[in-house]
């Protein structure tokens, strides 16, 4: 693309005699250049005052709808606390984003402005050691500014020619032109700094800023330039398209598609992303935070040869096999490899490198089947046959073969940091605790082929979409929900698993099109697997929940009742009475009308007026209100007990009582209270019945009250192991009650337990947590491996300072 001014340092075009004259650029005084400047700050500032309100709004508007879909009391309080923090320091972030956007306008006229982009943060010798959550951030700024400039090519080119001539003539890009997207990122990446909020409460912010403020600037770049075309500065300045490798310059409409595709669909993202992951979709934000993840592992990777380096007096490009298979490690960070004198070698090819995987795959498919031979698995048991690869294994091999075939044979640092990648994706699959032992022994032995298909597709760790990416994110996944650590399975998928596998170390050769080919088979076959599944799962549910609901109401007339007759001394056909019978009409009550209806105020106001009823009357006042109640009270009684179709003799008996009592009061006689055991047994009864179970003689321990607490913070869909290696997974949890519904890996209601025999279970040994996460396989052990190596960087170094 090239933009030029026709007229710009061309006086010719305004002599006398042509055919139309053009008005020329003219020179500008300093105080021209700072009016100017003013004027494009004060439009700025302007449009930020009234966009930022607006997008705070949504922001917190965006918290308040995760703080209603929590998945615990826990997420649900420190997203409320969160909204109230935003909206307390809404128009300090207000004042503070606009100021900001000013002093870039101040720092452009002393030449000072140059804010970095995202990548500059994490490249060359800006590379820093970060943690993960300033990664993240990073990363989303990248993403915005990268749409945005793609988004507003023609305006931000146009802006940047001109503000060009209020800095001298000196050439402007994003990181210098004060009105660019990166300085708006820039400014809220400061706002947000001063507050006291997690990365994922910023993400979410910086999604609705690029949707509420960074996707209307074209009003701003409107204004600005028509602003400078009106005061003779590049009046006709045009885009030329112009081809380049094929491709069109962007225009506004191209872009607004591009925009439109990076839009996060709104359903998609409420999927499950377990759900996702199944069916290989990632959204436009998992294809940016992945790509620029793995952009700061190779750089990372680079920094720590680099540190490695630096102690090292002769380091060569390339290692021999033999080098490598007597140093202490394997890898191009060894200080022993590093200092090992350089022979004459012979660097193998991409090619070269293939073939001696393919010599080490065939090993592997002809070990696993004679495991498997020797191991034949009934069906649902002894799944752990096959004995996992480890990744020093596949690395000595390798290195084995090559020494074999050539004593010269080496291989280059580039191709060793490829390997040492593909070996700590592995070794973080070994070591994770989500994945069942007998998926972890069968995904080893695809080791080989992945790090074939790293060396034969360049582009394989970059591209989130790659089928083989998806495919091991699939084969995990499915492994998680499907498969049990006690040698369980359901809907066959060892076997699917173990099949897949077989058919990449049979069938892999050179073309990468078997990834594709079995990922779709195999995500067809669980996509319908899910589906049933969930199918189950909420019918299981939506039943428990019903269930629930039921004890729900039983516990809550259960405590009003007792509010009522704790520490009065009833007669046995009172207690009797509201323990029972109308305990349970006032939980039918309850259920059909709700706790603000007239029929729940009604129900309540018998149990008041039949106690008071059967008290002792000295007051002729009194005698005569309660002539007055006899009749309604007994009418109110005789319908509870139709309406919950109770026993008629029963409920007859009760109501003769009821009355003989009524007549003792009368004459001020007191009735005889019932003995202490029967009221014991009663109220235990009726206890029991709406589901606390917990005996006074059975205290919790403070050890139990403690787990029993942080039971109450846990997410919908966490895994337990219990004895054996079963796995259920919390489905619903109902936080009146604290009952947990577990299902198994079919979806199936295996339990509904008691959050403090849960805790119990957890401190006898005989069940624990299953520490997971929603996010794909590939990415975690991305993210772990970025750890790692920014551990090994501190480490280094430390170790070099000192």
């Amino acid at each position: 693309m090239k933009i030029m001014d026709k007229n710009f340092g061309k006086s010719s075009l305004n002599k006398p005699g042509s055919d139309r004259e053009q008005p020329m650029t003219p020179t500008l005084t300093e105080q021209q250049v700072v009016q100017h400047l003013k004027h494009c700050r004060d439009l700025t500032r302007s449009f930020a005052y009234r966009a930022f309100p607006h997008f705070w709004q949504q922001w917190l508007k965006v918290m308040m709808e995760h703080a209603e879909r929590a998945r615990s009391n826990k997420e649900q309080v420190a997203l409320f606390e969160i909204q109230n923090l935003l909206n307390a320091v809404q128009q300090a972030a207000e004042h503070e984003f606009s100021q900001h956007l000013g002093n870039g306008f101040v720092k452009f006229k002393n030449k000072t402005l140059n804010t970095l982009t995202g990548e500059e943060r994490f490249s060359g010798d800006m590379l820093s050691l970060v943690e993960h959550s300033d990664l993240e951030e990073t990363i989303a700024i990248t993403s915005i500014t990268h749409r945005a400039d793609a988004f507003y090519a023609e305006p931000l080119w146009a802006l940047h020619q001109r503000l060009a001539l209020l800095n001298d003539g000196e050439k402007l890009d994003e990181r210098s032109n004060p009105a660019s997207p990166v300085q708006f990122c820039e400014a809220l990446r400061k706002v947000l700094a001063s507050l006291e909020v997690d990365v994922k409460t910023k993400i979410i912010g910086y999604k609705t800023f690029d949707q509420e403020v960074i996707g209307k600037l074209d009003v701003l770049y409107d204004e600005m330039n028509h602003y400078l075309i009106g005061h003779q500065l590049l009046p006709n300045l045009k885009f030329v398209a112009v081809n380049q490798e094929g491709a069109t310059a962007p225009g506004h409409a191209k872009a607004g598609e591009n925009a439109q595709d990076n839009e996060l669909d709104e359903s998609q993202q409420r999927r499950r992303a377990s759900d996702r992951l199944l069916t290989g979709e990632l959204s436009p934000s998992d294809v940016q935070y992945q790509s620029s993840l793995f952009g700061a592992i190779r750089l990372l990777q680079a920094h720590v040869n680099r540190q490695v380096a630096s102690t090292a007096t002769n380091v060569p490009q390339a290692f021999t096999a033999q080098q490598l298979l007597h140093a202490s490690g394997i890898g191009g960070g060894n200080p022993a490899v590093m200092n090992a004198p350089v022979q004459p070698t012979q660097i193998l090819t991409n090619e070269q490198l293939v073939g001696v995987l393919q010599h080490l795959q065939a090993q592997a498919l002809s070990a696993t089947q004679q495991v498997m031979a020797a191991n034949p698995s009934p069906a649902n048991l002894n799944l752990v046959a096959l004995p996992p690869q480890t990744v020093g294994d596949i690395s000595l091999q390798m290195l084995q073969q090559i020494a074999s075939q050539r004593e010269d044979g080496a291989v280059t640092s580039t191709d060793m940091q490829t390997i040492d990648l593909v070996g700590m994706l592995f070794e973080y699959m070994l070591s994770d605790d989500h994945l069942p032992d007998s998926i972890k022994a069968l995904l080893s032995y695809l080791h080989t082929p992945f790090l074939k298909i790293a060396f034969i597709d360049k582009g394989f760790f970059e591209q989130p979409e790659h089928p083989a990416r998806v495919l091991l994110n699939s084969l995990a996944e499915a492994g998680v929900r499907w498969v049990g650590n006690d040698g369980s399975e359901q809907h066959d998928i060892y076997t699917k698993i173990k099949t897949t596998v077989f058919r990449l170390l049979e069938e892999f050769k050179n073309d990468v099109r078997i990834f594709a080919e079995l990922l779709l088979e195999f995500n067809a076959y669980t996509h319908n697997v899910a589906r049933r599944q969930e199918l189950m799962e909420r019918r299981a549910m939506e039943k428990v929940q019903g269930e629930e609901k039921l004890r729900e109401a039983k516990l809550q007339v259960n405590q009003e009742v007792r509010n009522r007759t704790d520490h009065r001394e009833l007669p046995s056909a009172i207690l009797l009475l509201l323990l029972q019978p109308w305990s349970d009409y006032m939980s039918f009550v309850l259920l059909r009308y709700g706790d603000n209806s007239d029929s729940w105020r009604r129900s309540l106001e018998v149990v008041d007026q039949l106690l008071w009823s059967i008290e002792p009357k000295t007051l002729q006042i009194d005698k005569q209100r309660q002539i007055e109640l006899h009749v309604p009270l007994m009418a109110a009684l005789e319908r509870g007990f139709e309406t919950i179709g109770y026993e008629q003799g029963k409920g007859r008996k009760l109501i003769e009582a009821v009355i003989s009592l009524q007549k003792m009061a009368l004459q001020s006689r007191k009735a005889e209270p019932a003995p202490a055991p029967m009221r014991t047994k009663l109220e235990s009864m009726a206890a029991e019945k709406a589901g606390q179970m917990v005996a006074a003689n059975d205290p919790v321990t403070p050890e139990e009250a403690k787990i029993v607490d942080s039971l109450k913070m846990i997410e919908f869909g966490t895994w337990f192991e219990f004895e054996g290696g079963k796995r259920l997974k919390v489905a619903w949890y109902n936080k009146k009650t604290q009952h947990y519904m577990l299902v198994d890996q079919q979806g199936r209601k295996v339990s509904l337990s008691a959050g403090l025999q849960l805790a119990r279970d957890m401190i006898a040994g005989k069940a624990k947590v299953i520490i997971g996460s929603t996010k794909p396989f590939f990415e975690r052990a991305l993210e772990n491996i970025y750890q790692t190596l920014n551990e090994r960087a501190e480490t280094l170094k430390v170790g070099t300072a000192q």
